[in-house]
């Protein structure tokens, strides 16, 4: 594939086939579409994947599905029927990568493990994407977002101090976790086969996907000691770090990471240069423990300041601050319309806005998201099936 200016992308001439639905596989091989591949995004003929009836925020359409599965082709298929096996392993004779998350042991089932496939298409790279992985006593568990973030621990750090104060992250972390691991894993693999003209297996869980995020409350709580206690919307372990009110009632997110940035805090913010070497603030383990105290200090000194008169000292002394912005605004931001990150996208329901993905250096190559089976007839018709055994396929359901 090439970008919209024709110039040749990253992962040009490499085809995707993904057995996908909900976000971590859709997640990935929307990364890869827009590097240059070929996705082949196969769905159940009729209701497709079932994150398309999420929502219907989007134009009737669901957010979730809008935003991992543009740039895709979808070809409706039923996989229970021997015509849609055969069309499947036609697409897998010709493909480079086959992804999948599809419920644990549903794709060895149908005789499309790795072993299987690795003796059949030698080079055809394979990503399974599951909760737990392969092996072990959870293999066979269903895993959704939520249940990781439980399992993983995030939960337990994660939302308010008291005993029912955990909160879920207000999007799939998980999901994005494995998604993106994936991606990676799949571009080293393409790399690797270009060595050694082999596929590789991919085995991506999301609990280790999330387990790896946790590294920091982890080492933490090394050993046998306490972990970081939650704390809400401040840092667990560092503070001054998170929301204070102000005095024209709006809040104002800051953060302090070392020393010096403490002494310029008291000095020019808060205007009390004392404070930097009270005994019970001196080093951040004091500051931290003793954060209630600290926490009174500061809003009695911003309550006579508005939101602009406090981001301008934070400026001013180098203090990192922020806007607790809610997506009203995060859609009208100004430093991404400054840099121009916003493009139009079609779908089926008309153009919506989209972000340009993060750190592409080159065109990304941006199509539109799919009708449920918008491009079966393209690409049986590729695969040598004449019009006529195409039009029965869609009359048995197989399309």
């Amino acid at each position: 594939m090439t970008a919209n200016n024709n110039k040749p992308l990253p992962l040009g001439g490499v085809t995707v086939v993904s057995l996908e639905q909900a976000v971590a596989a859709p997640l990935c091989t929307r990364q890869l579409a827009e590097q240059g591949a070929r996705v082949i995004k196969v769905e159940r003929p009729g209701s497709g994947d079932f994150a398309r009836a999420y929502d219907d925020r989007v134009n009737g359409m669901s957010s979730h599905f809008v935003w991992v599965n543009r740039s895709k082709e979808s070809l409706a298929l039923n996989l229970k029927t021997a015509e849609g096996q055969d069309i499947l392993h036609r697409l897998l004779a010709e493909a480079d990568v086959l992804v999948q998350n599809l419920a644990p042991g549903a794709t060895a089932r149908m005789g499309l493990s790795f072993a299987a496939l690795h003796q059949r298409y030698p080079g055809l790279i394979v990503c399974d994407i599951s909760g737990y992985g392969e092996g072990g006593p959870y293999q066979d568990k269903k895993a959704y977002d939520l249940m990781i973030q439980s399992e993983s621990g995030f939960l337990s750090i994660t939302g308010d101090p008291q005993v029912e104060g955990m909160a879920k992250a207000g999007c799939s972390v998980a999901d994005i976790a494995a998604g993106m691991y994936a991606s990676n894993a799949i571009l080293s693999a393409l790399l690797l086969r270009g060595r050694t003209g082999e596929g590789s297996h991919i085995d991506v869980s999301m609990l280790e996907s999330l387990v790896e995020w946790m590294g920091y409350p982890m080492y933490y709580s090394f050993d046998g000691a306490p972990p970081p206690a939650r704390a809400g919307a401040s840092h667990a372990t560092i503070y001054p770090y998170g929301p204070f009110p102000v005095g024209d009632g709006t809040t104002v997110m800051l953060g302090l990471q070392n020393e010096r940035e403490w002494r310029a805090f008291c000095d020019a913010v808060l205007e009390c240069p004392e404070l930097a070497d009270n005994p019970d603030f001196i080093d951040n383990s004091q500051r931290s423990a003793n954060r209630r105290q600290l926490r009174e200090l500061i809003v009695t000194a911003f309550a006579g300041l508005t939101r602009d008169e406090v981001v301008r000292r934070l400026d001013e002394a180098g203090i990192a601050n922020a806007t607790v912005n809610d997506m009203a605004l995060v859609w009208r931001h100004p430093q991404l319309a400054a840099r121009d990150r916003w493009l139009e996208v079609a779908t089926p329901a008309g153009p919506v806005p989209a972000l340009k993905a993060p750190g592409l250096w080159f065109p990304e190559a941006v199509s539109a998201v799919p009708a449920v089976g918008e491009h079966s007839a393209v690409i049986l018709g590729e695969l040598g099936y004449p019009r006529d055994q195409i039009d029965h396929f869609k009359s048995a359901g197989v399309i």
